[in-house]
């Protein structure tokens, strides 16, 4: 009996992978999901998070059906959005709470202006890190993917 040919064979996802997927896929959907909830989507920047987590999940279900190198490539490229994206939803968060606490307390100054806008809870000034750690699982489980090096087969049959 001929042997399957190397595109066929897979080797067996760690168990650790599809752990990272699904931190990655309930953390995007559960925030996408609290987004929506709070109604994030009252300025322009809000939409970042958003445009990036559906679009992830738009091609992870892509990879899932076609198990493409070009699929993973592009979830990593997001991923690696998902970084300056978090971080600049901190900075505008933090902001957003220094004007309040300035506006409802004119004599905080200092650390104590710091602490106060960091502890906010309207916009949370931590929340954004959530992208974060997000695309750090998956990062994670795109890190060595079998099909980032193995061969994919066109439409045509023809090994690309």
């Amino acid at each position: 009996m001929p042997s399957p040919s190397p595109a066929l064979r897979r080797t067996p996802e760690p168990p650790l992978r599809g752990f990272l997927l699904a931190v990655f896929l309930l953390g995007a959907v559960g925030t996408a999901g609290e987004l929506l909830l709070v109604e994030h989507y009252e300025d322009p920047w809000q939409y970042a998070p958003l445009v990036l987590i559906g679009t992830s999940l738009l091609v992870l279900a892509v990879h899932g059906a076609v198990r493409g190198r070009w699929t993973l490539q592009a979830f990593r490229v997001l991923m690696v959005l998902f970084i300056p994206a978090g971080a600049a939803g901190l900075m505008l968060h933090y902001r957003a709470n220094i004007e309040f606490v300035a506006e409802t307390y004119p004599d905080l100054m200092g650390w104590r202006l710091f602490w106060d806008a960091v502890r906010g809870t309207a916009p949370p000034s931590l929340a954004p890190g959530a992208m974060v750690v997000l695309a750090l699982a998956g990062l994670g489980y795109a890190h060595r993917h079998p099909d980032l090096t193995a061969t994919t087969t066109s439409t045509t049959g023809a090994s690309s």
